[in-house]
């Protein structure tokens, strides 16, 4: 981790403007932190949204996106859950058992990575006063543990407010996708870091699930940032 932190800020904050926010950036276990999996499992989409943080870095650097990207795996603390959840230092992810995480000090973990995520984005947010906010996920074409091939190659999820979600919908459909509509899971079950610094705060915001098979490569990475930052300025000023 950069400085120590679970986050770092890519590329400079303009007031009025979009800003990413990317959850599940990084696969980073630090050394005091055993898990007890095979490293092997670092690699997959239980440790990362594999290609999101990529996507996040080339939109910060080449797009005038910035972003604020976590430095630490979803294996450790997922920040892309309340402080509270049952989950938010996961025993099991997608059939895989993490045995390092049961009996752990879940509030030193809560204490150490999450609140310095969130209280770091709250002020990011209040400084920039964004237009819109992107945050940015990846899902896996299909679980291990069972379940449907998931046919969306990219998604938006909501809660309550859809009104950046339905312009994006429509756009992404125009670019030949097939969208999932609050898919591959529902915005209104899981939704934390929205709900918390978009929806509490009335801002509008894109929450984009791009299928991974689709963004494993920096080729494919450059070529989807540049989509969703065409993308998203359009619903910006749809939004206007």
């Amino acid at each position: 981790m950069i400085d120590g932190l679970p986050y770092k800020h890519v590329g400079a904050v303009k007031p009025g403007g979009i800003v990413c926010v990317c959850d599940h950036a990084s696969n980073f276990v630090p050394e005091d932190v055993p898990l007890g999996i095979p490293a092997s499992l670092l690699e997959t989409h239980i440790a990362v949204d594999i290609g999101a943080g990529g996507i996040a870095a080339r939109m910060a650097r080449r797009h005038g996106i910035p972003a604020h990207m976590a430095q630490v795996s979803r294996l450790v603390i997922d920040l892309h859950r309340e402080e509270d959840h049952p989950h938010v230092v996961p025993t099991e992810s997608d059939g895989h058992l993490i045995p390092g995480n049961i009996g752990a000090n879940v509030e030193a973990r809560v204490r150490d990575y999450h609140r310095p995520y969130h209280e770091a984005l709250a002020k990011c947010l209040d400084a920039a006063r964004p237009e819109l906010i992107i945050s940015l996920h990846s899902f896996t074409p299909k679980l291990e543990s069972g379940g449907e091939q998931r046919p969306w190659q990219v998604g938006l999820l909501y809660n309550e407010d859809d009104r950046a979600a339905r312009h994006a919908i429509r756009l992404f459909r125009e670019e030949g996708l097939n969208v999932g509509d609050n898919e591959p899971y529902s915005g209104k079950q899981l939704n934390a870091t929205m709900n918390r610094h978009a929806e509490a705060h009335g801002r509008p915001y894109c929450a984009i699930e791009i299928r991974n098979d689709l963004i494993s490569t920096r080729a494919d990475q450059s070529r989807w940032a540049a989509m969703v930052a065409d993308v998203c300025g359009r619903v910006a000023l749809a939004l206007d």
